[in-house]
């Protein structure tokens, strides 16, 4: 005796890696009875952003180390891509399209505050609050 239970996809996101939990964790989602709903700010977009993180966020410990203030504000994000070794700051801003992209070697810290709108980052970059 078996039956099928069917959960619509607006009561259940599945979450199998960091991409998923990038945006499950951010703020396109509010919780109502239980259940994730997406915000009405997003209403007339993507309903969830592509998102691709790099090797370096594969892991929920290398994710959280890199995003150690939580997701950054994402409601105007249409697609984030993120290669490499990069470190995201507080109150950070991401809209339209993101990508950036760690050389080789280098580290990239977003810096606290910052807002990146249909923005390239690529290299090494490191930025120090006075």
């Amino acid at each position: 005796n078996s039956f099928i239970v069917y959960v619509p996809r607006k009561r259940f996101l599945p979450v199998k890696t960091t991409d998923d939990l990038f945006a499950v964790q951010s703020d396109l989602f509010a919780v109502k009875h239980g259940s994730l709903s997406l915000r009405k700010e997003r209403k007339g977009m993507i309903a969830v952003p592509t998102v691709k993180l790099g090797a370096h966020f594969r892991t929920v410990d290398a994710y959280l180390k890199r995003l150690p203030n939580g997701v950054p504000d994402v409601l105007g994000l249409e697609h984030l891509t993120v290669s490499g070794n990069v470190y995201f700051g507080e109150d950070v801003v991401l809209k339209g399209t993101v990508i950036i992209v760690a050389e080789e070697g280098s580290r990239i810290d977003i810096a606290s505050g910052s807002i990146l709108k249909d923005k390239v980052v690529t290299g090494n970059l490191r930025i120090v609050e006075h």
